[in-house]
């Protein structure tokens, strides 16, 4: 329900640039999986006492990193994936290049979203005395699943700059 109601926010663009609505499942998957599996990491570390609440900047720092590696592996693959098969297909329209620019920087963008808001939840949640179990997977997903479409989408907007990419 979230995620449609993200997506009607940005109702307009998607028109503009509907082959923009065809990774939203890559989107929304690759955002919601980085921060499932930092929320993991860390409610495990948390569980046994590898890492305390004074740890939280290091583990910050230390899933920013590992969050923008996958970003920039998963978004390299997603941008030759689309380049080359605009060499077969016009299935990406005229604007493919683009097309795969907003796919690659959206991707770097939402894994590490996901890496920060899955490592980042379970110490704000045990900071103010709740169980950081109940931060799992399912939420950090929808969480990051919602604001990915956001960040894809605006991506778009910022990259596509109102041209058009209907197939002709």
């Amino acid at each position: 329900m979230l995620t449609a109601t993200a997506m009607g926010f940005f109702e307009k663009e998607i028109a503009k640039a509907v082959v923009l609505a065809l990774f939203v499942p890559l989107i929304i998957s690759s955002g919601g999986n980085s921060g499932s599996q930092a929320s993991t990491l860390v409610i495990r570390a948390l569980a046994l006492g590898e890492v305390a609440l004074r740890d939280f900047w290091k583990v910050i720092r230390r899933e920013l990193l590992a969050g923008l590696a996958l970003g920039a592996i998963l978004g390299s693959i997603g941008f030759l994936r689309i380049s080359i098969w605009s060499t077969f297909s016009d299935l990406y329209g005229p604007h493919w290049l683009l097309v795969a620019l907003t796919v690659a920087f959206a991707l770097v963008g939402v894994v590490l979203w996901g890496t920060i808001v899955g490592c980042g939840l379970p110490f704000i949640l045990r900071r103010f005395g709740f169980d950081p179990a109940t931060s799992s997977a399912p939420f950090v997903a929808t969480l990051v699943d919602v604001t990915g479409l956001i960040i894809y989408f605006s991506v778009g907007i910022i990259v596509l700059r109102g041209r058009c990419c209907r197939r002709p």
